[in-house]
């Protein structure tokens, strides 16, 4: 079987964004383990963001997640934001990615968000015992890195300045959006006669 994208395969911008497209079950079949085992932490942070991108381009909250095997470096599981899209509360880019990567050992693997996690992804990313986390903006929102420390969670901080534009540009359009989904519509009626 031929795969598309070798060992051999330059990484690039485009490869990365066909990667951060196909569904993750299809990986496999597309991509031969030696590219995985060449990208460099900016490189997944990168497939993060452009997962990002995808959300914002669907109306939605641009947050993307990357699960991987920290041993071979493949791809375990991605998302991003889908509150709007799919109507869901809280399948934000860390969750969505944890639950494409399915019941595998996360204290095995590193996960890449392209924002500081929420308290709800955070809770998560320690109760599933990751390894590692990586986060690409802590710019536009921080505060429970400490807390994932506190609880042996490796954080890295690894600023991706693509996906804190993305996320600035987001919030200074959809603000009530933003909060929605940091905080949930009982913080975005607040003080608001239309709720």
């Amino acid at each position: 079987m031929t795969l598309f994208i070798t060992k051999d395969t330059p990484v690039s911008d485009a490869v990365l964004n066909v990667i951060a497209h196909l569904p993750t079950t299809s990986l496999a079949a597309t991509v031969e383990d030696g590219f995985f085992q060449k990208l460099s932490d900016a490189d997944f942070m990168r497939i993060a963001v452009l997962l990002a991108q995808k959300g914002y381009d669907e109306g939605g909250c641009p947050i993307g997640g990357v699960v991987i095997d920290n041993k071979s470096r493949k791809i375990m599981g991605k998302g991003h934001n889908t509150l709007v899209q799919e109507s869901h509360p809280y399948n934000h880019g860390e969750t969505s990615a944890i639950r494409d990567a399915g019941r595998i050992d996360f204290s095995k693997t590193t996960i890449f968000t392209t924002l500081s996690p929420c308290d709800v992804c955070a809770t998560l990313i320690y109760m599933r015992q990751f390894a590692r986390v990586v986060v690409g903006d802590v710019t536009s929102a921080s505060g429970n890195e400490d807390m994932i420390r506190s609880k042996g969670v490796q954080v890295d901080i690894l600023e991706d300045l693509q996906g804190i534009a993305l996320y600035s540009k987001y919030r200074a359009e959809k603000p009530d959006q933003d909060i929605e989904d940091w905080k949930g519509l009982a913080e975005v009626c607040k003080g608001k006669a239309c709720c």
